[in-house]
Formats: C-alpha cells, structure tokens, sequence
C-alpha cells in the first residue's frame, strides 16, 4: 500500500527558513507529479507548488513565488518544500499530494501533514 509522510515542520520566527520533506513509499514515485497544499485554521486549503513527474516541471502560488521552491530526488523518493522569508500567513498544516495523470485506476496519495508555525 503507497503512503507518504512529511516531515520538517516547526516553530520558526517570520523571515526564517524551513526545509519539509515529502517520502513516498510503495508505489513507483517517480512516475507521480507532487503537490503541496497548506491549510490554515479556518481557511480552505490552498495548492502552494507542484512539481510534475516527467521534466521536473515546477509550479507555485502566487502567494509564495520567489520564497519557496520545489524539488525532487527520485532516488530518494523525495520531494522537498524549501520555505525562505516565511510570513505569519504561511502558518498552517502542509501536506503532500501524488497524482499520476496516466494511471488508469485514478489512485492518488495524501500525506499526514506537518505543522509550519511562523511567529515570534
């Protein structure tokens, strides 16, 4: 059974960094785009970056362009969400998200999530 786990969050004071991780196991990750999504108390959640499977082709929220960046390491499993210059507004829940447009039974992944808490 595929699963994913990230990991990385935390407490960090606004303009500070974080690192979080997305490990995919027991399907053929590299095959799969990934998406991280975020979700603030109270608010819908909403799609920060995407990284798809062929071509490493990224995509980000406007909110979050020039802070954070996407990248995946195949050999790992991996993909990573570096978060730079964090806001009070990037505090929420992230998680990880896995799609394979081309498999023909749909099945997609979720991860657990992960607190981001950004305050001083």
């Amino acid at each position: 059974q595929g699963q994913l786990v990230e990991s990385g969050g935390g407490l960090v004071q606004p303009g500070g960094s974080l690192k979080l991780s997305c490990a995919g196991s027991g399907f053929t990750f590299s095959t799969y785009a990934i998406r991280w999504y975020r979700q603030a108390p109270g608010k819908e959640r909403e799609r920060v970056a995407v990284i798809t499977a062929i071509g490493g082709n990224t995509d980000y929220a406007d909110s979050v362009k020039g802070r954070f960046a996407i990248t995946r390491d195949n050999a790992r499993d991996t993909v990573y969400l570096e978060m730079n210059s964090l806001k009070p507004e990037d505090t929420g829940v992230y998680y990880c998200y896995a799609i394979n447009l081309l498999d023909p039974t749909g099945t997609t992944y979720w991860g657990q999530g992960t607190q981001v808490t950004v305050s001083s």
